[in-house]
This record gives C-alpha cells, structure tokens and sequence, in this order.
C-alpha cells in the first residue's frame, strides 16, 4: 500500500529552531496518521519502514527487524469472560457450583496473568503467531560503552465504549480535590477481573448476590470485549505518533549537536496495543548485548497532552515501580536544569512496553501527557487526530530527553 505524502524531510543544514522542529513532529504525525496500524497489518508494516527511512534521513541508521508476536486483548479475553458469565449461570442454577466456581476463578487467573505480563499460559495456549516490525536506529557515539535507549512503539489500538471520558471529566471537574490527589490512572481492568472473583467468592459459599453480580460483570466485559475487537483503529496521534515523531526530532538535534560519550538506540516498537509484543522480540535480539550497569531505558508513550509528566512504575493489579528511582531522579534533575516542567510520583493501572526492560534489570522511566482533567487526550479514541496533538508538549519532551542524554553522558 502506498503511503500518503507528507512535508519534505528538513534538509540537512537546517538550523533548529523551533519551527523547523514544529515542521518535523508534523511531517511525521500527519504522514502515519491516515495509516490504519493495527497490530501486525500490513499498514503497521508500512508505517515502520517509512520511520526506518525518515531516521535514515536525520541522521540515524536504521532497520527494520521482524519479529513475532502472540496476539491478544479483546479477543483472546473474550472466551474467558464468557466461561466466566456460564459458570456464573450455572452456579445459580443451583448444581455444579464447585465446577463452576474453579472455571471462573481459573479464568480470572488468565485475565491477571495475561494483562500483568506473566508466564501468559492461556495466550501462548490459543493465541496466534504474527509478524510485527520493530524499527531500531542508532545515533550519537557509537563507539561509546554507555547506551540510552530510547522506545516508543508505532501501532494503533482499536478505539470502544469503555474508552469513552467524559465520566473521568465530569468527575474531575465535579470533585477537583479527589483527582488532583489521585497518583495511579483508573483501574480499568479491576471491574473484569472482578467478575470471576465473585462468581468464584459466590459458587463456593453458594451465595446468590455475588454469583449474580459477577456473572453480569462477566457478561458487560464480553460486551465491552466484543465491542473493541469489531471497532474501527484509531487514527494515533497522541497515542502512539507522538513519541514517533520525537524519536526523529532527537535524531535530528543529535545529528546537529551530538553527545560524545554516549550511544543512542531510538526504537520503535510495533504489536505495543495487543498489551506488549514487538519489545519482546526486541529485547531477545538485544538485550544480550546490552549491559545492565551501562543502559537506560527512557520510553515514550502518549506524550501530545498539554502537560509532561514521569511516569515511576506500573501494574494493572499489584503496582511495581520501575527499576532504578536513581535514574529518575536524574530527569527530573535534567529537566529542571532545561526549564522544563515534569510531574513525577506518579504510576499507571495499565501496561506499557516499559515494563519489560525495567523487569529485565534495566534502570527505566516512562514520559506520558494528560490534560487537565488527568486524561490522556483522546485516548483511544477517533478524535486522536494530527489536529488535536499539542505539539508545544512533544517538542518539550525532545529536550528533556536531550537533556537526559547529556547528564548521562557527562555522569
């Protein structure tokens, strides 16, 4: 499929200030947004070999490395939420309460394993094998023994329902106070977890509330589940173009003013919306080759909301904070000393591709964006289009983490 035109690359001699930066987060938002980069598709396909020639272009040999991945999300979880929802009809019906409270708490074992990034038995069980590309590109000091690696990943996600905010705002402007206090995202996968824990709870004391609340849980996930996976892939901008385009404007300030002492990988990772599959295949091609003590890990996810901020850790269920808090530190340190401002103590209820290089022993943090209600903009949503990206914010993070580079590079 052909890609659809975008602004000429900047040549090389331009000088950056900030319309040329500006010139460039266009050029490759509004280049890659009319691609629809579902997980594995031959769009995402192409979208990582135009981000492969256009960091070619600043500066920064690239390829593009294939890889496998285990598809997932909606429709891998929509069997478990429906043998959730029988087990639950089941139990009610009075017989075989023990079966069916073992099916369902089983099921709800796979959504957790699944989401959290586990073993994952029941997607390496029923899921299929499919191709995704990553793009790695190398810039800075190649010869250096320090090495910041810099992730963002390139596919779109399907937009649903359940991604609708207006609940989050109306709430966030009805209760200032509570947001604001606030330090972790909404749990959004507790309520389908929820439904097999309490048809599990209620089959085995042979209550009816629990059981029936559960299995009406079990039954609006598998709506919710069977909504996402027949809805239209969304456009991207913020999430996940943002980041894309900031990997090729530090390409850019690299190539103009480099960092001596200090390699730079800029990784785009595909299959990120199927909950982590591209930075798998990244991280057994290269992390063997990368040494713990000498390797930083900054990723970008979302970051074309009005305000910066850091996020420490995740976990949809049990919180773990990213390894190295000496690390953050130093951005925050760094961005200060560039004038930039950055929340930080912050932590998601969701997974991201950093969770793998912070398990794997990599010092990790992660630059996100949210409005003034604490959403992140039109996320997941068809309103994610190059026109509502802030692109003052994602011009903002370039130089944080330019700043990250040099600190590192001068520590």
């Amino acid at each position: 499929m052909p890609l659809p035109s975008g602004a000429a690359p900047a040549s090389q001699g331009a000088a950056f200030g900030a319309g040329a930066q500006n010139t460039t987060l266009r050029e490759v938002v509004e280049t890659l947004a009319p691609l629809k980069r579902r997980a594995g598709s031959e769009d995402e396909r192409d979208a990582a070999a135009w981000i492969a020639e256009r960091l070619n272009s600043a500066g920064a040999p690239a390829q593009v490395e294939e890889e496998l991945f285990l598809d997932g999300y909606a429709r891998l979880m929509a069997p478990l939420v429906v043998a959730v929802a029988v087990s639950g009809a089941v139990a009610l019906g009075g017989r075989g309460r023990r079966v069916a409270g073992l099916v369902a708490a089983l099921a709800g074992a796979a959504i957790v394993d699944d989401v959290s990034n586990g073993p994952r038995v029941w997607r390496r069980a029923v899921g299929s094998r499919r191709t995704t590309w990553n793009v790695v590109a190398r810039a800075g000091d190649d010869s250096a023994q320090r090495t910041l690696v810099v992730m963002a990943h390139h596919d779109a996600a399907p937009t649903g329902r359940v991604f609708d905010q207006s609940h989050q705002r109306w709430l966030a402007e009805r209760y200032p106070g509570l947001i604001e206090r606030m330090e972790t995202s909404l749990p959004l996968w507790w309520p389908i977890v929820a439904g097999p824990v309490l048809v599990a709870l209620g089959a085995a004391s042979g209550r009816r509330g629990p059981t029936a609340l559960g299995t009406a849980l079990a039954l609006l996930s598998g709506a919710c589940a069977l909504d996402i996976a027949t809805s239209p892939v969304v456009p991207g901008a913020n999430d996940n173009l943002s980041a894309v385009a900031a990997l090729v404007e530090f390409a850019e300030r690299l190539r103009e003013r480099p960092v001596p002492g200090m390699r730079v990988l800029l990784v785009s990772c595909g299959a990120e919306e199927v909950l982590q599959g591209g930075v798998y295949g990244f991280a057994a091609r290269h992390f063997p080759a990368l040494a713990r003590e000498r390797t930083w890990v900054l990723n970008l996810d979302t970051i074309g909301s009005p305000e910066l901020i850091m996020v420490e850790g995740e976990g949809p269920f049990v919180m773990q904070d990213y390894c190295d808090e000496g690390f953050r530190d130093l951005i925050a340190r760094a961005a200060e000393d560039v004038g930039v401002p950055i929340r930080r103590g912050l932590r998601a209820r969701a997974s991201s591709d950093s969770v793998v290089p912070s398990r794997a022993g990599y010092p990790t943090a992660m630059l996100v964006s949210w409005d003034e209600h604490r959403c992140l903009s039109n996320y997941h949503l068809m309103s994610d289009t190059p026109e509502n990206l802030d692109y003052a914010t994602v011009s903002r993070a370039v130089t944080v983490i330019d700043a990250v580079a040099r600190a590192l590079a001068a520590a």
